[in-house]
């Protein structure tokens, strides 16, 4: 087998990305959104604490990565291989550069994990082992931090940049792409650490963390909003090719995926449920969770749009 790697082989060839790439773009986006939410969060505020967001951030983060990573796997031809991703690099891929920043990333959230349950394993007699490690890290905790938010958001970013590399669908092809992966991971990923941080670890759910995170989800999404809307705006002004891409947000099944998943439920769910219900309802429980999951639900289905509905229309 040839010892390189061609990194960039399919990208202007309009090669279909199967549906463990969807999967992973979702997971990918709540790895670096939930991390680099907590991440702000404990910078703007200058926390010292393991606080209960940083705490279920840093575990949603590890899982998902994980769960993303185990997905671009499977979908090699050859999965046994995948270690010649790590060995051959090629700078001038985005593909590659992906590579290596996950590479740096993954075992960074892992120690960001470390950290954020360091009394945990202080009080787990079967974690003792780990306490001189834990102990030895303290002094780059800092640093750490400051890069696994830079890598976060980068994770975030990554994959916009890569498959916006696929000139032959307009849809895709677009340099608004990675700001919207970003924006769309932070407002889910942030959505899902907070539900974890409430229902595992005992977050209050009026905290001032809390009301603060809530604050902030109406201008990420507006943001997203915003960056739909320059997709489609582009796509109606453009070539024939890119006006005829536009008839997937109105004609066919992704179509439905969009207004309902991403429009309905996305944006709609979270703006119903806070400023159309009763305050009583709004401010429980029930309506926080399923808030998190109308905005978990839109992020994947954005994700799915994109790439799928996307691939149906090349010039």
């Amino acid at each position: 087998m040839d010892g390189n790697i061609e990194f960039t082989m399919g990208l202007s060839e309009g090669l279909a990305w199967p549906w463990p790439i969807a999967v992973y773009l979702f997971f990918a986006g709540i790895s670096g959104g939930a991390l680099a939410t907590a991440l702000f969060l404990r910078f703007y505020k200058k926390q010292t604490t393991n606080t209960p967001f940083y705490k279920a951030a840093a575990l949603i983060s590890l899982v998902t990565i994980s769960l993303g990573m185990l997905c671009l796997v499977l979908d090699l031809t050859n999965p046994l291989f995948f270690w010649r991703i790590l060995v051959f690099y090629n700078l001038n891929s985005v593909m590659s550069i992906g590579v290596i920043a996950l590479s740096v990333y993954i075992p960074l959230v892992a120690l960001i994990c470390l950290y954020a349950f360091e009394e945990e394993i202080r009080s787990v007699p079967a974690l003792k082992m780990l306490v001189p490690l834990v102990d030895k890290l303290q002094g780059i905790r800092r640093p750490c931090e400051v890069t696994v938010l830079v890598l976060a958001l980068a994770v975030c970013a990554y994959t916009g940049f890569l498959i916006s590399a696929l000139i032959r669908f307009p849809i895709i092809n677009t340099s608004v792409l990675p700001a919207l992966f970003i924006a769309s991971g932070i407002s889910a990923g942030a959505a899902a650490a907070k539900m974890l941080a409430v229902s595992m670890f005992k977050e209050d759910l009026h905290s001032q963390d809390m009301k603060l995170l809530h604050g902030a989800e109406w201008p990420i999404m507006i943001a997203e909003i915003l960056f739909i809307f320059m997709i489609v705006t582009s796509l109606m002004t453009g070539n024939a090719g890119a006006q005829s891409a536009f008839t997937a947000f109105h004609t066919g099944e992704w179509a439905a995926v969009f207004w309902f998943g991403v429009v309905g439920l996305g944006f709609g769910g979270p703006l119903l449920l806070n400023f159309a219900t009763g305050k009583s309802f709004s401010h429980s429980a029930k309506a926080f969770y399923l808030s998190g999951v109308c905005a978990v639900t839109g992020m994947m289905c954005l994700r799915m749009f994109i790439l799928y509905a996307g691939q149906n229309f090349a010039i």
